[in-house]
């Protein structure tokens, strides 16, 4: 299994391209995209759209994994996070890819074994699991690869629990 994850956010959307290898998991790709704060937000969806299918077509993975929008107490920060989060999801549906969703908390539970995690405990466990000599940055990236990691996690004990 090949899985994109994705950390959505407006300003910065973090993707992880992760194969699933035996029992663990290697990297295949990982960056961000970036849209600048002062352009008009339709030009920003635009751009992470055709970033996102870009990645898409070049990589080819079999399902995206995304971190599910959670309500933040910064409304603004929810509604672009929601709008990044739709525009990987129409991304995604085009290219006829599944898509898998995951709260932050089981997203720290499959990777790091507590849902309260820290980002850095996150980022620590993501290098482990991949064998990187550090924690890939920027944050965003890491988050995704961890995206990428719970569902081959959440897959896999799919697969064990019906067979």
């Amino acid at each position: 299994m090949f899985v994109l994850g994705i950390d959505p956010g407006l300003t910065t959307t973090g993707y992880g391209l992760v194969d699933r290898v035996g029992g663990g998991a290697r990297l295949r790709a990982v960056g961000v995209i970036r849209t600048a704060s002062g352009d008009p937000i339709e030009q920003r969806l635009l751009e992470l759209h055709r970033d996102l299918t870009q990645i898409i077509e070049e990589h080819r993975p079999d399902v995206m994994a995304i971190e599910q929008v959670f309500t933040n107490k910064n409304l603004r920060t929810s509604i672009a996070v929601g709008r990044a989060s739709g525009v990987a999801l129409l991304a995604a549906a085009t290219a006829g890819l599944p898509v898998h969703e995951y709260t932050p908390t089981q997203v720290k539970s499959a990777v790091a074994g507590f849902g309260k995690a820290d980002k850095g405990q996150v980022q620590r466990m993501v290098a482990q699991r991949l064998g990187l000599a550090e924690s890939p940055k920027p944050a965003d990236a890491a988050d995704a690869l961890a995206v990428a990691l719970c569902h081959l996690q959440a897959f896999r004990l799919a697969a064990r629990i019906s067979t």
